[in-house]
């Protein structure tokens, strides 16, 4: 097998007035070096890549279970980085199962996909029918700013919300340079970061809740409703100002949706 496997599993479960991390098994580079509890009950993770960037061939899979009761947040240090291939697909893998009663907030770093990448990445959700979900993803073509452009590159992206086997959601984004849908109005409109949020269970009304707390952002940003799952998407150019957007959505809808006043993870101070 050409690149590097990394493979790290992970289990949150509620132990007396908190959620631990039970079970932690990694192979490769990927890991979780300890988890924080700034706000009492809720366990706070990093998640760690040592090399710092995925090649082709490379190959990460994540897999976090979430207990009944249990609450956890889940980010990243820095940003994720896909370097250019000479022909071998790097692929990331994510699966995240969250039972019963369970609560889980997935908000990681950027995803930057450098010029002449090529890029397989799945993130699913299988909730319970109780569950509770906030997740992010920012994902950046090319850096502009530092004159690597998103050329010769392509990235096939699937997002999966389920609950109770169920699919709420399924989107899939097809990207390769070159192609009209990353310059049309229709399309990314020449922005070169795409963002995307879900949030479950939504009620009746919090659709409004967050578009007036996103209404000072000036850019291109819809909110959207599929029964009880709330969907933000926005074009942004660049990661600092998709950060800002998300951290402001997140403090709108962390209370309604998961009954804990925001605590913002102290990864993001420094």
């Amino acid at each position: 097998m050409d690149g590097w496997l990394g493979r790290l599993a992970l289990r949150f479960a509620q132990r007396g007035d908190r959620t631990v991390l039970t079970d932690r098994r990694h192979e490769g580079p990927l890991l979780v070096q300890r988890t924080f509890h700034p706000e009492g009950p809720v366990c706070h993770a990093y998640l760690i890549h040592p090399p710092g960037g995925v090649v082709g061939g490379d190959q990460l899979r994540l897999d976090v279970d979430v207990a009944p009761g249990a609450h956890a947040l889940l980010t990243t240090p820095a940003a994720a980085k896909f370097y250019r291939t000479a022909g071998p697909v790097a692929h990331q893998e994510q699966v995240f199962r969250v039972e019963g009663d369970g609560a889980l907030e997935f908000l990681p770093m950027e995803t930057i996909l450098h010029g002449r990448s090529d890029t397989v990445l799945t993130n699913r959700f299988q909730l319970a029918s109780e569950s509770r979900l906030c997740a992010w993803d920012i994902l950046c073509l090319g850096r502009p700013g530092s004159g690597d452009a998103f050329d010769a590159a392509r990235c096939a992206q699937d997002l999966v919300v389920e609950r109770d086997g169920q699919v709420l959601l399924h989107e899939r984004l097809n990207l390769v340079s070159g192609d009209a849908l990353l310059t049309r109005p229709w399309g990314l409109g020449g922005y070169t970061t795409v963002v995307s949020m879900v949030v479950t269970p939504a009620a009746d009304g919090l659709e409004e809740t967050l578009r007036g707390a996103l209404a000072g952002h000036a850019m291109r940003i819809g909110v959207s409703r599929i029964g009880d799952l709330l969907l933000l998407r926005c074009l942004a150019d660049g990661a600092e100002t998709a950060r800002a957007v998300l951290e402001d959505a997140w403090q709108a809808v962390r209370e309604p949706v998961l009954a804990r006043a925001p605590s913002t993870p102290r990864i993001w101070k420094t």
